[in-house]
C-alpha cells in the first residue's frame, strides 16, 4: 500500500520560511518522479514544483521560482519543499504526489500524470 505523508506545514508571517517534507512508503521511491501541488481556498489544485528520479532536474511554477526549492533524499524516501520569502498568496493546502508510470526524464507539471497523492498539509501565510 502506497503512502505519502506530508509534514511541516503551519502558520508563518509574510517573508518567513517553511520546509515541507513528504515521506513515502510502499513504493520504490527512487523510481518515482515527485511533485508538489497546492490548493488555495476556492481555487483548483495547481502545480508548484517537481523533481526527477535522481534529483538532478527540477521544474517550478513561475511565481515560486527563486523562492521555493524542491529536493529529495532517496535513501530516506523523502521529498522536500523549502519555501522562503512566503507571501499571503502562497496560503494553501500543499500536497506531494508520485509519478510511478512515466519514463520521461523530465518531471511533469500535469496533475493527471501523478498517480499517488498525500493527504496534504496546510500552509497559512499572514500579511
Amino acid at each position: 500500500q502506497v503512502q505519502l505523508v506530508e509534514s511541516g506545514g503551519g502558520w508563518v508571517q509574510a517573508g518567513g520560511s517553511l520546509r515541507l517534507s513528504c515521506a513515502a512508503s510502499g513504493l520504490t521511491f527512487s523510481m518515482n518522479k515527485m511533485g508538489w501541488f497546492r490548493r488555495a481556498p476556492g481555487k483548483e489544485r495547481e502545480f508548484v514544483a517537481a523533481i526527477n528520479r535522481s534529483g538532478g532536474r527540477t521544474i517550478y511554477k513561475d511565481s515560486v521560482k527563486g523562492r521555493f526549492t524542491v529536493s529529495r533524499d532517496n535513501a530516506k524516501s523523502t521529498v522536500y519543499l523549502q519555501m522562503n520569502g512566503l507571501k499571503p498568496e502562497d496560503t494553501a493546502v500543499y500536497y506531494c504526489a508520485a509519478d510511478s508510470k512515466s519514463w520521461a526524464v523530465v518531471p511533469s507539471n500535469e496533475l493527471a500524470q501523478y498517480d499517488y497523492w498525500g493527504q496534504g498539509t496546510q500552509v497559512t501565510v499572514s500579511s
